[in-house]
């Protein structure tokens, strides 16, 4: 008889398993970690730290930018938004909530796109994570970018 030695994460998996299911639609969303909840979001979504490294894309944000699953972690905001002034100075911009930004895609063009707000607001987060809105097609059939403000 063989006996296998149980670790303290095996004991967390099988208490997480046999947790009943939640009884609102709220408990739901409050267990869901948010990872999974940003990446299942069909708006693209970036984090960026304050130095310029980007740690977090979802597959809508790499989408619209057509990269591979998970290499846009790889670069810096610098690479990726159209600035004079890599770094920082580009996080800074990104903060510029309602802002239409210009956006490299893997194949040299650009992409526009407004920025969001961050979703992180307090002055100590690490990192700032907004949301884009692509108005590339709708620039290119003639409409101002005012209308979309």
């Amino acid at each position: 008889m063989v006996v296998r030695k149980t670790t303290k994460v095996d004991d967390q998996r099988r208490d997480e398993r046999r947790r009943p299911d939640p009884d609102t639609a709220l408990g739901y969303l409050e267990r869901l970690p948010a990872l999974v909840l940003l990446e299942r979001l069909p708006v693209p979504v970036l984090a960026v730290q304050h130095d310029g490294v980007v740690v977090y894309s979802n597959r809508a944000f790499e989408r619209m930018l057509d990269y591979p699953p998970n290499e846009v972690g790889s670069h810096l905001i610098g690479d990726l938004m159209q600035t004079a002034s890599p770094g920082p100075s580009a996080v800074a911009e990104l903060e510029s909530a309602g802002k239409l930004v210009a956006l490299t895609h893997r194949d040299g063009s650009t992409v526009r796109a407004f920025v969001s707000e961050s979703v992180l607001e307090r002055h100590d987060d690490p990192v700032t994570l907004v949301c884009f809105h692509d108005v590339t097609e709708l620039l290119w059939d003639g409409a101002p970018a005012t209308d979309f403000g």
